[in-house]
């Protein structure tokens, strides 16, 4: 059986560095799985990269493998170091930058957010 294109084989244990190439002055990606409630995508940002401010509809999740990386969540700054994690809730603004050479894991959990009350 075929795997889907960027997609992970199943029962192999991959070292996450390997699984993504980093380029110079850019951000590299590759999604590692993907289904109806979400997908977990693998980043790699060269130092001063970043990805600029936007919305989700849905909850997202930053896990920090390597590196550190400012996210910007309702124009507060958070700092995410190796082995935190950090949630950017859906609908709400956030942007990330890397002031050092970093990779992420994003979680994306595509339930879509509960209406505003009111």
């Amino acid at each position: 059986m075929a795997t889907k294109p960027q997609m992970l084989a199943a029962a192999e244990v991959l070292p996450l560095h390997t699984l993504v190439t980093p380029t110079v002055q850019g951000i590299a990606s590759r999604v590692l799985a993907r289904a109806a409630g979400g997908n977990l995508t693998l980043f790699a940002f060269d130092a001063g990269q970043e990805l600029t401010e936007h919305t989700s509809p849905f909850d997202a999740l930053v896990m920090v493998l390597e590196g550190a990386l400012t996210l910007t969540i309702a124009g507060q700054d958070v700092t995410a170091t190796p082995g935190t994690i950090v949630r950017m809730p859906a609908t709400v603004p956030h942007a990330v930058r890397a002031p050092e050479p970093a990779r992420m894991l994003l979680l994306m959990l595509r339930e879509p957010a509960a209406p505003a009350a009111g």
